[in-house]
């Protein structure tokens, strides 16, 4: 039995996800998640064999869930379903400890087989993932928000969703200090001078949806 939880904060992408994953016999899903944070604990609760995660999670985002579970639970793989064919947001997420990248557009042809790759313990990358990884290591060109720590980017993430310090605190249990320094830190790298300067940097670079 392959046991998988699906991540998305869209409802109508989870049911499509499930409906895929159950046409397949002995595959069930075990969770459901409309969040990063709930992701996480709901994948350190049930242990799946794959996590199906979007990368642009609310709360806490996919790239950073990816890196959580993996840390917290890592014999659970994870498999970032995306609407990005962004070469940054790959290389970030194979580095957070994902081991397939999956567009949304590419899903009903090759969900089952990512999944029974992955549920395998092999890495899955379509021939359109490849093609744009292999374009990274044939530059050398850094793009800004690369500058960034993965704490930092979180932050980012949620202070371009609204959440206050306190509020960001709260979910990364850190003190408010810690997420001060890293929103200046932020706001420095990224020669920003606003809030909504940091919205509009967020959208702009597939941090959030807008």
């Amino acid at each position: 039995m392959t046991r998988i939880l699906i991540a998305d904060d869209h409802p109508v992408v989870r049911s499509g996800v499930r409906s895929i994953i159950e046409s397949h016999a002995g595959w069930t899903v075990v969770a459901e998640a409309a969040d990063g944070k709930e992701a996480i604990d709901k994948a350190i609760a049930t242990k799946p064999d794959v996590a199906v995660l979007d990368d642009t999670l609310p709360r806490i985002n996919g790239i950073e869930a990816t890196r959580q579970i993996r840390l917290r639970a890592p014999s659970v793989e994870v498999l970032i379903l995306t609407e990005h064919e962004n070469e940054i947001i790959m290389r970030e997420a194979f580095s957070a400890g994902a081991r397939g990248y999956l567009l949304k557009t590419e899903a009903e042809q090759e969900l089952g087989a990512a999944i029974e790759t992955l549920a395998a313990h092999r890495p899955h990358l379509t021939s359109r993932a490849m093609e744009a990884l292999l374009a990274v290591f044939l530059t050398d060109a850094q793009p800004a928000k690369q500058l960034l720590t993965p704490r930092e980017r979180i932050v980012l993430q949620l202070v371009a969703e609204g959440h206050s310090n306190k509020q960001i605190a709260k979910v990364l249990s850190v003190s408010i200090k810690t997420v001060e320094t890293h929103r200046a830190a932020t706001m420095r790298k990224l020669e920003l001078t606003s809030t909504a300067a940091l919205v509009r940097y967020a959208v702009r670079n597939k941090l959030i949806e807008p």
